[in-house]
């Protein structure tokens, strides 16, 4: 069955290496823990299975804009999804819940925070769940390098739902985080599969560079293909994407900062190959289908080898070869940890800020609890005379310790939903005739769905077809829903800040200074990690990635810059090439297993055969057939 599904909705013939056996143990009712490197296909581990039982599966992510991009590649596959995030309205959230209850949907993505709402705790209860995802499972482990306390509250949500069993994602986890996962999410003798990290098309380099813009250029000079650069902040996304410009490369820059709108047509470009080179903040790449990037380059160094791996991985996901180039100076080094310091506030500036937080939006001890509000900080700064800097870094540790949420506009486009019957619906175009043509437009452009839940709208497609200007349009929308004929809910332009608890009086927020200390402590011990993976000159790049997740190996790469200077300084001998020509003159002449290529030069030289078969192997000079023989490539 879960064949049938596979080639029914993503048609596929056949599932990716451990896809089918996770699958299996979830369909068997067992708590699963799946680790599969980035690029290796964790949301069909959840999917298919989900797809092959009755009832919701409930997927729990912290990824506002990854949630929102399953969603819409789910639907593009006929598939029912909904997601429940901050900036919806009651009401929207109301008719997601009540579609799971009573409707077809299958897969709803929610944010962690929201599982303790009391709307979504009762609503639950009705609803027939199949299975619990939780994806990036990282973020519930202290020790993750992604650490969200709402994912804390899981274990407790899942009493709701004893029987169902739970699937736990995440594509990068070392050993000490595993075990972490497993204990905070109480699951029951799990079931855990986890996938090499090794990727055997991903060439893995490190340079030291002093100007790096221009190393840069050479390597997309010599590197043909899609290719991503990251870069630590927004500004640097400009300069860089308008060098490559100006030195004939097309190129675009992606940040959270640009509208929602630019970003969309931004990643379509790059997406379609109308962009050659995308220069992003790590903002970009999160959930994006592109299997044919050639090539990422990091200008900048993330803080960590997790986030490094995941973003590296996004090349070369079409199982073709691939490059990972990572540059750095003694500059960035030492920045690296010049921004854990600055991470980390005085506990005196996060109750500051809090409550300066709580005076802007005038909030009592007590409410607030998931409101949403917009959000500028360089206003909020310039009011309460706070330093924009630390106050940035201090959100940044409030959301950290599950106090807010700041998240940019995610909110795409605008929403409608039309909250009377046809029959109110008619009587309203009779009596105000004004908007008769406008609701007949309406309905022609989004169907009948408008009456069942939001749909999202294009105020300038609708004025386009109603021969009339934006903002008529936006006023005719909010004249409607200022009756209460629909929700008319406006595209939002500013960030969002939600409280995630009931306020708290500053002075007694229960801050978890020992906890800060630690993660403080272990960021600096992943920045160290970062120095020694850049700086290491010897060993295969990717053991060390494989080491740092816990994966010990003697296999190398053969690929990495540090595999090919091995290789260069071992140069083949006069006897080594004169062995390689015969290899390859038997072949020329037909394919041969490698026991008869190797039996061909005696037993004196087996070894020396059998390594340099290695080597053609290795240098794709030759290739083996499904018949276990040896020919050359074509």
């Amino acid at each position: 069955m879960i064949h049938e599904i596979l080639k029914q909705y993503w048609n596929y013939d056949s599932f990716r290496p451990l896809q089918e056996d996770i699958i299996n143990a979830v369909l068997a009712k067992r708590d699963t823990l799946a680790l599969l490197p980035t690029g290796g296909g964790k949301s069909l581990c959840f999917q298919v299975p989900a797809l092959a039982q009755d009832g919701v599966c409930i997927v729990v992510t912290p990824l506002i804009a990854l949630m929102k991009d399953q969603v819409e590649q789910l639907k593009r596959r006929k598939i029912m999804a909904a997601a429940i995030y901050s900036g919806m309205n009651w009401y929207e959230i109301d008719i997601v819940l009540d579609n799971c209850i009573h409707g077809n949907t299958k897969f709803l993505y929610v944010s962690p925070e929201r599982l303790r709402t009391d709307i979504f705790l009762a609503r639950v209860k009705l609803m027939k769940v199949n299975l619990l995802a939780i994806d990036e499972a990282h973020c519930i482990s202290q020790w993750g390098y992604d650490f969200r306390p709402p994912y804390l509250q899981i274990a407790e949500f899942r009493k709701l739902i004893p029987d169902v069993p739970l699937i736990a994602l995440t594509a990068s986890a070392t050993k000490p985080v595993k075990i972490d996962i497993c204990a905070k999410l109480e699951m029951r003798q799990p079931a855990v599969f986890q996938d090499s990290f090794a990727r055997s098309n991903l060439s893995y380099s490190a340079f030291f560079e002093e100007n790096k813009d221009a190393r840069l250029l050479r390597i997309l000079q010599n590197v043909q293909g899609s290719a991503i650069v990251y870069v630590r902040n927004r500004r640097r996304t400009k300069e860089i994407s308008d060098w490559l410009n100006r030195n004939g490369i097309r190129s675009e820059f992606y940040h959270a900062g640009i509208p929602t709108k630019q970003r969309g047509e931004k990643q379509e470009a790059w997406i379609h190959n109308r962009v050659r080179v995308m220069v992003s903040t790590n903002a970009f790449g999160m959930g994006i289908d592109k299997p044919d990037v050639r090539v990422v380059v990091h200008i900048d160094l993330p803080d960590n080898l997790e986030a490094y791996y995941q973003e590296a991985g996004r090349a070369g996901r079409d199982k073709l070869k691939a490059y990972a180039v990572a540059l750095y100076s003694q500059r960035d080094l030492s920045e690296l940890h010049r921004n854990v310091e600055q991470k980390y506030p005085p506990i005196e500036l996060l109750r500051r800020v809090y409550q300066a937080l709580a005076n802007y939006y005038q909030i009592p001890v007590g409410g607030g609890e998931l409101e949403n509000f917009d959000f500028d900080l360089q206003d909020f700064t310039g009011i309460f005379g706070l330093p924009l800097s630390e106050t940035h870094y201090a959100l940044k540790l409030l959301e950290e310790e599950g106090f807010v949420q700041l998240s940019d506009a995610y909110n795409s486009t605008s929403k409608i939903h039309i909250t009377v019957d046809n029959r109110a619906l008619y009587d309203l175009q009779l009596k105000f005739p004004q908007y008769d043509s406008f609701i007949k437009l309406l309905l022609r452009m989004y169907g009948g769905e408008v009456f069942t839940q939001f749909v999202h709208i294009s105020e300038t497609a609708i004025s386009q077809k109603h021969y009339t200007l934006e903002t008529d349009v936006i006023k005719l929308l909010q004249g409607l829903h200022d009756m209460n004929v629909l929700v008319y809910d406006k595209q939002r332009d500013k960030p969002q800040l939600c409280f995630l608890t009931p306020r708290f009086d500053a002075a007694l927020m229960p801050i978890n200074t020992l906890a800060i200390q630690e993660k403080q402590e272990t960021d600096f011990q992943r920045v160290e990690a970062v120095t020694k993976y850049v700086q290491h000159s010897t060993r295969c790049r990717t053991q060390l990635l494989q080491q740092y997740f816990g994966e010990i190996t003697d296999v190398e790469c053969g690929i990495c810059d540090n595999c090919l200077e091995k290789k260069k300084k071992s140069a083949p001998s006069p006897e080594n090439i004169q062995l390689r020509n015969e290899i390859l003159k038997l072949l020329k002449l037909s394919p041969l297993t490698p026991q008869q290529l190797v039996a061909a030069f005696g037993l004196k030289n087996e070894q020396a055969a059998i390594h340099t078969i290695r080597e053609l192997l290795e240098d794709e000079v030759v290739i083996y057939e499904a018949e276990g023989t040896l020919r050359l490539r074509k």
